[in-house]
């Protein structure tokens, strides 16, 4: 292993590499909290927004499915909340499992954990702050959308490793990440519908398309590592797989919106989102890592579309009764 990197100033103004150049906590946060901010990725916030998005569509599927004429709105501040907070906690997890990879890779040195900025045990204190933040979130909800929500703790405290023996880490992140597809309709309904399943395996198959994206980036320091993604894994035929991916995925989006009862709107939605998908595909170069970084972040406007996309069929709904 060579030589550990010198310890920058806690204090300095570093940017990471995928955060942009005028991140709010760059700029603005007291020098004392910066890191523990970048420890959460509150200066790369895409991730926590991409963990929130399905915990909005399945509530507010669930909700149009029983009818209602809009989305509760303080369910929606409350997976806010959880979504940042637990994306914050699995962040500083995996920069602890990670530590000794992050700091051999250009991208990831700055990270605060090989920088020195932040210890291991103040990263796990942190950590639990974290959680303990996100459980009072979670027991807003009814009971069963409690015992959901922990259930999800294995996959979060496994997935780090899964790069070290399966091509396929990609996969484990979606069963992880878009565990918000169970829980926002429990918290709504109080138990499971077949659109929930439906639904999760919708956001899964996303979530292997954008985030195989994103390790373009990282390959060649993941080859040299001995890591594993399935952008090493599928290479030049990381095009149609994204094909497939992207293509089941709407399927199932689809079909999630049939058995939830969803309207016109909602369909409409996805015709957009489609379009959004093929421009990623379209226009992806994999050697070009500004390229993936830029097409990984824009499933942003993924989210959103089909968030409003079924707020909107929710009122259109109401509105013609």
């Amino acid at each position: 292993m060579p030589p550990r990197r010198p310890v920058p100033d806690p204090h300095s103004r570093l940017v990471i590499a995928d955060a942009s150049t005028r991140n709010w906590v760059d700029t603005w946060a007291p020098p004392a909290i910066k890191p523990y901010l970048k420890l959460a990725r509150f200066d790369r916030p895409i991730g926590a927004w991409l963990l929130l998005f399905p915990c909005w569509w399945s509530q507010t599927l669930a909700e149009r499915s029983l009818g209602r004429p809009y989305p509760d709105l303080w369910f929606v501040a409350l997976f806010m909340v959880g979504a940042f907070v637990m994306r914050g906690a699995g962040c500083t997890w995996n920069d602890i499992v990670d530590r000794d990879f992050d700091g051999r890779v250009e991208r990831t040195a700055l990270r605060p954990i090989p920088s020195g900025q932040v210890s291991v045990k103040q990263a796990l204190a942190f950590a639990a702050g974290l959680c303990l933040v996100g459980f009072l979130v979670l027991i807003q909800f009814n009971w069963f959308t409690v015992w959901v929500g922990i259930a999800s703790l294995g996959l979060v405290a496994t997935y780090p490793f899964f790069k070290r023996f399966t091509w396929w880490p990609q996969v484990m992140l979606g069963l992880t990440f878009k565990w918000g597809a169970l829980v926002g309709w429990t918290a709504v309904s109080g138990s499971f519908a077949p659109a929930t399943f439906v639904l999760y395996a919708a956001c899964i198959l996303w979530t292997i398309g954008y985030d195989t994206i994103y390790a373009h980036q990282d390959k060649e320091d993941d080859a040299m590592l001995g890591l594993k993604s399935t952008a090493l894994r599928l290479g030049s035929s990381t095009r149609p797989a994204l094909v497939g991916c992207y293509a089941g995925a709407l399927v199932l989006w689809s079909m999630a919106g049939i058995l939830a009862g969803a309207g016109l709107v909602y369909f409409a939605t996805l015709v957009v989102v489609s379009l959004q998908l093929v421009w990623q595909i379209a226009t992806l170069d994999i050697d070009d890592s500004a390229n993936c970084l830029v097409r990984f972040r824009s499933n942003q406007w993924v989210g959103w579309l089909i968030f409003l996309g079924t707020a909107v069929d929710m009122v259109w709904a109401a509105a013609r009764v």
